[in-house]
């Protein structure tokens, strides 16, 4: 190992779908997949680069791989916020890698774990439905991954839109506030989360990012 390299993960994704999509369908999926990794940014300390790769695909490299679950449902809930039919299948990989370059383009990175997580995107593709999620490790987290890819599936544009700012790590928005900020009623935010399964969904990140669940 050397001193440079530091433990990351590789989100891979592709666009579900994009071949049927009008081009300006799939700029807004782009941009919002844009504007999620920049918010994310924060989460991990540094940029992601986000890239676009081969058309419909993209990729990002995350500093904190205990947070790739709870990245991956923002980067969906940031596109179900377009519409129900925005989607994209999320193939993670995580291994050593040498610090991000400066450049944001992510298509000239060759560590093997972002090829470990291309391939596993070749893998998953095929697939289709029911399974859009996939990670590398098997066991818990790869459960956790198809459990919650499966649940966060079915998310409306309204679930999504509130699901959103409570992905956030640190300083999550009350229901109140976020009722708020889309001009809906508290109880319109509270069913809209309960279908989502928000709260099964919190403790399961919570558990996946070693932080204490509360009882009750």
């Amino acid at each position: 190992m050397s001193k440079t390299e530091t433990h990351i993960a590789v989100l891979t994704g592709d666009i579900i779908g994009s071949t049927q999509m009008a081009p300006a369908d799939l700029e807004r999926a782009f941009d919002a997949l844009s504007a999620s990794a920049e918010t994310q940014a924060a989460w991990h300390g540094e940029d992601l680069h986000f890239t676009r790769q081969r058309g419909d695909g993209w990729q990002v490299r995350l500093a904190k791989p205990e947070l790739t679950l709870r990245s991956a449902l923002a980067f969906r809930a940031a596109l179900r916020c377009e519409g129900k039919e925005f989607s994209t299948f999320i193939a993670v990989a995580e291994g050593l890698a040498e610090p991000a370059k400066l450049q944001h383009d992510l298509n000239d990175a060759t560590d093997s774990v972002f090829v470990e997580s291309g391939r596993l995107l070749d893998w998953l593709k095929p697939f289709s439905k029911p399974v859009e999620f996939a990670h590398q490790e098997l066991g818990a987290t790869s459960a956790a991954f198809t459990l919650a890819d499966h649940i966060s599936q079915s998310w409306t544009p309204a679930q999504a839109a509130a699901i959103l700012p409570l992905l956030k790590p640190d300083g999550r928005k009350t229901y109140t506030e976020i009722a708020d900020d889309l001009g809906k009623s508290r109880q319109a935010v509270t069913k809209a989360l309960d279908g989502a399964g928000f709260h099964a969904i919190w403790i399961a990140l919570e558990n996946i990012e070693g932080k204490e669940v509360p009882n009750g």
